[in-house]
């Protein structure tokens, strides 16, 4: 007799596909199969034909505690993500202090384990003066680290390119992939003031003070950078062909380069949808054409795009939709949204299966983060991080029921099929049948994985 059996569904991983389900105990996989194989548990759900998927991993959140919990905390965030499908977070490290130190790590994992519901997986951030705080990050628990090359939101310092070599060389010692926001600091800033000595305050002005250039030449100098310190580096929130192209130069000359894109720069439409959106579409690096949107879903569909993710970065109302182009916060609402979008935009209407869709939301994120096989896998001895998906049921968004503190969202009024209905973390059913079940937040800090 086990904790938990989910039976009756459709199991679903990158290679296989079949009816049965899953036995837990203790928190962990202990079988997977058909359901006439499977022990009996203490408690039996009956997922009716519906999908089971490993549990889907959102590498690219902005949950901002400490000190910015009035845009959104541990708690509203990791409640938006359990809605959504979502066991797992990447949570970003341009907190107030940034997560520069390992008393911050520290910090965090503290909150994380009162006021999480879902798993958290920290990256440590990369500033001029704190190298010496990499290995203490390490020891603390972070996955991996991030370097801003231009600035966005939270105003953290980009470390010169100096700083960078020596971050990679630390990084590439200790083992850790480092994450970079892609955008040149001098490109976006020769830019902007350019466009703002003229006046412009329509949305798109402020997508051409970041052109796919200003993604390129980054992108490029990270994996130049990388390709002499041996350093493993990830590039965040792909918005451009250009970038795409960049990544598959130097990824052929062997650096180990892996990348996301998120569901903004593939399914909005930076020209067309400007004027209808406004400022709800304003991201860093921006929402680009549909040339870059089609060219990045195919990328993901083939695999030159390793992963989904969101950057949900949630804002206040006065924040977001200040009506100066030049003032108003950077940031798309997501962690809630992303496995519906993709189900219904990317598997039904566009041919995606469901097996690459678990590649991309569950297997790669936590393979390129260090976390596999504890997450994103169905295997025996995995954490039991199930999300179960009903893959017909019809959804509107609205943005007034979104569980993030702030909901501005510029999918208010999507209408599909396909979403998540029930949110397993580490065995225990956090929402069942689109209702909170769990009785109390019990997340855990995602650790990197370490064979016994």
């Amino acid at each position: 007799m086990v904790d938990l059996v989910v039976k009756n569904g459709q199991v679903f991983t990158s290679k296989a596909a079949f009816h049965g389900g899953v036995a837990v105990e203790g928190g962990c996989i202990v079988s997977v199969g058909l359901d006439d194989s499977l022990p009996k548990g203490h408690r039996e759900l009956d997922v009716e034909g519906k999908c089971i998927f490993p549990g889907v991993i959102d590498a690219h959140v902005h949950f901002r505690e400490p000190g910015m919990e009035y845009k959104e905390d541990f708690s509203s965030g990791s409640l938006a993500a359990a809605f959504g499908g979502v066991t797992t977070v990447v949570d970003m490290p341009n907190t107030n202090p940034v997560t520069s130190h390992a008393d911050v790590v520290e910090l965090r994992r503290q909150l994380i384990g009162t006021k999480s519901y879902v798993d958290v997986g920290q990256l440590g951030v990369i500033v001029p003066d704190n190298q010496a705080q990499m290995c203490p990050m390490a020891d603390a628990g972070v996955i991996g680290f991030k370097i801003y090359m231009g600035e966005s939101v939270g105003s953290v310092t980009p470390p010169n390119d100096g700083q960078m070599m020596d971050a990679l060389y630390e990084a590439a010692a200790l083992g850790l992939r480092v994450a970079f926001h892609a955008e040149s600091q001098q490109i976006l800033q020769h830019y902007t003031a350019k466009l703002q000595a003229t006046g412009r305050q329509d949305p798109i002005a402020f997508m051409e003070s970041r052109p796919p250039v200003a993604e390129s030449e980054a992108i490029r100098r990270a994996a130049l950078f990388a390709s002499y310190t041996g350093a493993r580096i990830h590039i965040l929130h792909l918005s451009s062909r250009d970038g795409a192209l960049a990544i598959q130069e130097w990824r052929e000359r062997g650096v180990d380069i892996t990348v996301e894109t998120c569901p903004q720069y593939m399914f909005l439409d930076g020209e067309r949808d400007a004027a209808r959106l406004g400022m709800r579409l304003r991201a860093n690096p921006p929402v680009r054409s549909a040339v870059h949107a089609d060219f990045l879903f195919q990328a993901l569909l083939d695999g030159r795009i390793d992963m989904l993710t969101t950057d949900h970065a949630p804002h206040t109302r006065e924040e977001k939709l200040n009506t100066d182009i030049w003032k108003a916060m950077s940031g798309v609402q997501g962690v809630e949204t992303s496995l519906q979008l993709m189900l219904s935009e990317a598997v039904h209407q566009r041919g995606m299966s469901l097996q690459r869709l678990v590649e991309i939301t569950s297997e790669q994120p936590a393979k390129v983060w260090g976390l596999w096989p504890r997450k994103g896998s169905l295997a025996p001895g995995a954490d039991a991080d199930l999300t179960i998906v009903d893959l017909d049921v019809p959804w509107q968004i609205d943005e007034s029921t979104l569980h993030s503190k702030n909901k501005i969202s510029p999918w208010h009024g999507w209408q599909g099929r396909g979403k998540a209905t029930t949110t397993i973390v580490r065995g225990r059913v956090i929402v069942e049948d689109g209702q909170l079940v769990s009785d109390r937040p019990d997340g855990q800090m995602a650790m990197p994985y370490r064979a016994a």
